[in-house]
């Protein structure tokens, strides 16, 4: 059985030694190193090429945001799940910026952790409900002041991808875009690849925010 790599960035050392032995319990998962600033965390990364990085936000000598930023701009395969005690929107959308393609809060329970990493693994996200919460309150912000009022930003986007990216905005799975439009689940991570690709982002959540912006989507009305 292939196991996720997973490397943990905490400037705690019982938080590390309390997560690690959390991912331990399941056999698909691996956990290569720990690290225990944002440096570090950079030079681990390197080191180790994980899959998926647990990330404190707050660290010494580099925080969470700029270690993600660093990583990512190195390796932007690997998938960061972001693990903070705040919830405030400066916090969510710098690590938006920087490429996380997960967040949790530290209270989030083992399966909570444990589900985002493997859905990071496949190339998706997990947000945690509160953090959901105001992505979407800045989508609908981005939505009702650039919408129909912008002109449409030229793009190679077909009309298929789109839709796709549409649909990732409004957080579905690529299982759910394959069941809604009648394609196979492999032609549709094949789309969001291309999305990603075209738009130069690394996750759904920067891809979705950037397609907003751009004026290629809008967000319905809330139900």
């Amino acid at each position: 059985m292939e196991r996720i790599k997973v490397l943990i960035a905490d400037d705690h050392r019982v938080v590390r030694e309390g997560l690690a032995a959390i991912l331990r319990e399941s056999e698909d998962l691996e956990v290569v190193g720990e690290a225990s600033d944002g440096q570090e965390a950079v030079e681990k990364a390197r080191e180790l090429s994980p899959d998926v990085i647990l990330m404190d936000v707050s660290m010494p000598r580099m925080n969470g945001v700029e270690a993600t930023r660093a990583i990512k701009r190195e390796s932007p395969h690997i998938g960061i799940v972001a693990l903070t005690m705040y919830d405030e929107e400066k916090y969510i959308f710098d690590l938006v910026r920087a490429g996380a393609t997960g967040y949790l809060l530290k209270d989030s329970d083992s399966a909570q952790i444990v589900s985002a990493i493997r859905s990071i693994y496949k190339g998706e996200s997990l947000i945690h409900p509160s953090v959901a919460s105001k992505i979407l309150a800045e989508f609908s912000l981005l939505s009702e002041g650039k919408g129909k009022k912008q002109a449409r930003t030229e793009h190679d986007l077909t009309e298929r991808e789109i839709t796709v990216l549409r649909l990732v905005a409004d957080g579905k799975t690529n299982k759910e875009i394959a069941n809604e439009l009648n394609l196979s689940e492999k032609t549709v991570k094949n789309h969001v690849r291309n999305i990603f690709h075209k738009l130069q982002v690394y996750d759904r959540t920067q891809a979705a925010i950037l397609g907003i912006r751009k004026g290629l989507i809008e967000l319905g009305p809330k139900a």
